[in-house]
């Protein structure tokens, strides 16, 4: 291929694809004018081309708030014995010597990709911090290694508890010798990966572009927070929320929730004032009506169950109730809150689900 044409692709995540640009000094090097290219061959003998990395391998680091760290890492064979330890040394010095041409061209080429991927996505991104270091490593074998490494701000969409990656690369592919590793933050769990990745890590997924090919949606990663992450338990600093704070938000929630549930039920069933020391009855209209929570569809049942609580309901209480994935409860709370059914907000790290008549004041 013609290295003057050169942009190798190389892909990353999660909704598909990996791209790497050519770097500047391994595709043009000036002479005394600027803009004057030494002749192919000439260049060739000088020094590796990127062209000629063994491997390339992507590895994306997805943080809470939806930006990536992004690492390139270019891998080059390396033989003491033999001339391709010259070769290596003189394109590791020309990379620290010119550090910003060699920035500037991949950033180039990055940039092209984030534009695509606002296009389909609809959602403001930049990258940032842009580096390049070489180093070298002798297990399993000895390697030059060239790493870019830079910021991708909103690469992914988060929601509340659920963290979805891959859209912005929705229209790449993984090529042969590359491989992209997209990992997580501590505390979540992978509820979807399409397609099944060829390696599965604590915490992150790995793909060998050699053996998997992408389609137009792929891949994608869905991330939920755990359980135990979302309760908001101590640390080494102390409490996630003071316990004067959780206490006395949880003791007005405890009000709302009486006093909401008597407002609805209590004065349709024609209870008594609760000031009042008159015994009531019960009422037949104080028992559920309407149909059986079979014949209810997913939405409709969160609402009862809102509904019968008084308004207000911690998220994770529906998962217990309805005997329901965290996954399925955040998909389904997420199409009642875009749909106005609900409001949802947080007390501490925990999701309070409101019917739309409650007076939410967002913690």
């Amino acid at each position: 291929m013609d290295v003057r044409g050169l942009r190798a692709l190389v892909v990353l995540v999660v909704v598909g694809c990996l791209f790497v640009p050519m770097s500047a000094s391994a595709v043009v090097a000036a002479d005394g004018d600027a803009g004057t290219q030494q002749p192919l061959q000439q260049l060739e003998d000088e020094a590796l081309q990127f062209d000629d990395a063994e491997e390339i391998h992507v590895d994306v680091e997805i943080h809470e708030n939806g930006s990536a760290t992004f690492q390139v890492d270019y891998r080059f064979p390396i033989n003491p014995e033999n001339e391709s330890i010259e070769e290596w040394e003189q394109l590791q010095n020309d990379i620290e010597s010119n550090p910003e041409e060699y920035v500037e061209r991949e950033a180039e080429g990055w940039d092209d990709v984030r534009s695509d991927g606002e296009n389909v996505t609809d959602r403001e991104m930049e990258i940032s911090n842009f580096t390049v270091t070489t180093d070298e490593s002798t297990a399993p074998r000895d390697l030059g290694h060239v790493k870019y490494q830079f910021e991708w701000s909103s690469f992914a969409h988060v929601e509340l508890n659920r963290i979805e990656a891959g859209d912005a690369l929705s229209e790449f592919t993984l090529v042969d010798d590359t491989t992209l590793q997209l990992s997580w933050p501590e505390g979540y769990s992978a509820y979807e990966i399409d397609p099944d990745s060829d390696d599965r890590g604590e915490g992150s997924v790995f793909w060998d572009g050699s053996g998997t090919e992408f389609t137009d949606d792929q891949p994608r990663v869905v991330l939920i927070e755990d359980a135990e992450s979302a309760e908001g338990t101590e640390s080494e600093e102390g409490p996630a929320m003071p316990w004067l704070a959780a206490g006395a938000a949880l003791g007005v929630l405890a009000a709302a929730g009486v006093a909401g549930w008597w407002f609805r039920y209590g004065r349709e069933s024609g209870s008594a004032d609760p000031g009042s020391d008159a015994p009531t009855e019960p009422s037949a209209s104080a028992e559920p009506t309407g149909p059986p929570p079979e014949l209810l569809s997913n939405e409709e049942r969160v609402l009862r169950l809102i509904e019968d609580r008084g308004g207000r309901i911690k998220q994770q209480e529906v998962v217990s109730e309805l005997d329901w994935t965290e996954a399925k409860t955040s998909q389904v709370v997420g199409g009642l809150r875009e749909d106005d059914e609900i409001e949802v907000f947080r007390i501490g790290r925990e999701n309070v689900l409101a019917l739309p008549e409650e007076d939410v004041d967002e913690e």
